[in-house]
């Protein structure tokens, strides 16, 4: 006997349904979200056949948490089925619009016992790639939420005070700069900067880690802080400040986070057997480079051919054709592997001359620049898988052979 398991899961408690071929409800329960209902859970399955031998496929609409990882255990087949689509089948089971959770892990049980084969389990991903995972996301996450606060402490400083973004705009890093986010610590009010001696400026800088020029940038800033700026009412001014005050404050945590995270991904990235394949791409740094290893993993059995890690990454066209209408646009699957796949294939314009060969003649070919960007990542997204599966490094000159072959593979 074939048995599927549906599991509607929530912060305290998961409901379990097992059903057979013919969709007759075998089991039903609910356990707990703790190791007491894990084990539930573990000997139900084991009850109802689940051995190493014939595992059961068990579906759920996550892929992340303890349950996950108690599931994950054996060879046991798990299915991350999307929130939105387990509504659609739900539909399936009767108009009257009625939700319940034992329900709804019965559908998706039923799920499974139709339409498995149109569905993708869980890749079986070593453990060092899923850390490499978890450190690579918290990373870039800590670089928007960064980039996130620069830009509400730009938008503060453009009501009260200008003569901050004329010191530092202009910088390298901008106001995440450690000069910066010192010297905006000590003066966050305009009164308060015309006040500052160099002295003050020149500790303020050696404080955020400056070591030469550092009687020049004094000057220079207080030449500039000084300014002849407009101005806010002074009690406006100080309460301006106060925010400013804070919101430094949360920059220097974020900023202090992004970097530890950076070096953990490195120390974490450097250790895995692709990193040296990934690296020996054009325009992939450590940085980079785990956050593809972290999306793409390296279960290799995990996509079938480049062109359905192409249709993964994001960067393989879709088309969308109804009666007389034909729409060919991208696709939304991974914003995360999109975002650095848009980032690598910019970089790799400067670190490869076959890529950068290649994005001109798509931009000749009247391609604009983000689709000319996305041809060449759809292009180099196959080369890394290529690489990947025949453990070869990264060659230009069989990378780029030649322009008519360039476009036709990236059309």
């Amino acid at each position: 006997m074939t048995v599927f398991c549906g599991i509607d899961w929530a912060e305290s408690h998961h409901d379990v349904a097992l059903v057979d071929e013919t969709g007759a409800l075998l089991a039903k329960r609910r356990i707990s979200d703790d190791v007491p209902g894990y084990r539930i859970l573990l000997d139900l399955l084991a009850e109802y056949g689940d051995t190493p031998e014939t595992p059961t496929p068990v579906a759920i609409e996550t892929g992340r948490g303890l349950l996950v990882a108690a599931l994950r255990t054996g060879e046991r087949p798990l299915y991350a089925i999307n929130p939105l689509a387990a509504a659609r089948y739900r539909d399936r089971h009767g108009v009257s619009r009625k939700k319940s959770d034992p329900g709804d892990a019965l559908v998706l049980a039923n799920i499974l016992r139709t339409d498995m084969h149109a569905h993708r389990p869980l890749p079986a991903d070593t453990n060092q790639a899923r850390a490499i995972a978890v450190l690579a996301r918290a990373q870039q996450d800590a670089v928007w939420n960064r980039q996130q606060l620069v830009n509400q402490v730009r938008s503060l400083l453009r009501e009260y005070y200008p003569a901050a973004l004329d010191a530092f705009l202009g910088k390298h890093h901008g106001l995440a700069r450690a000069e910066a986010r010192a010297v905006l610590a000590a003066a966050p009010t305009p009164s308060k900067a015309a006040r500052l001696s160099l002295p003050q400026l020149r500790a303020a800088l050696k404080r955020a880690g400056r070591q030469r020029g550092v009687d020049a940038e004094a000057e220079r800033l207080r030449e500039v802080l000084r300014g002849d700026h407009a101005r806010q009412p002074a009690a406006v001014e100080d309460a301006m400040g106060y925010q400013l005050g804070a919101l430094i404050r949360q920059l220097d945590a974020a900023c202090v986070a992004a970097d530890e995270l950076a070096e953990a991904v490195e120390t974490h990235f450097r250790k895995h057997p692709d990193a040296e394949i990934i690296l020996s791409f054009p325009g992939l740094g450590v940085q980079l480079g785990a956050r593809i290893l972290a999306e793409i993993g390296d279960d290799r059995t995990r996509f079938a051919d480049a062109r359905a890690l192409k249709s993964y990454a994001g960067s393989a066209p879709i088309t969308r054709a109804s009666g007389k209408k034909r729409h060919v646009g991208r696709r939304f699957i991974n914003n995360r592997l999109i975002t650095t796949g848009f980032l690598w294939a910019f970089s790799a314009l400067r670190a490869s001359p076959g890529a950068d060969a290649h994005y001109r003649r798509r931009r000749e070919r009247g391609d604009w620049h983000a689709q000319a960007q996305r041809h060449l990542l759809n292009r180099m997204i196959g080369q890394l898988y290529h690489c990947l599966q025949t453990r070869q490094l990264f060659d230009e000159d069989h990378a780029f052979t030649s322009s008519s072959a360039d476009l036709a593979v990236a059309a």
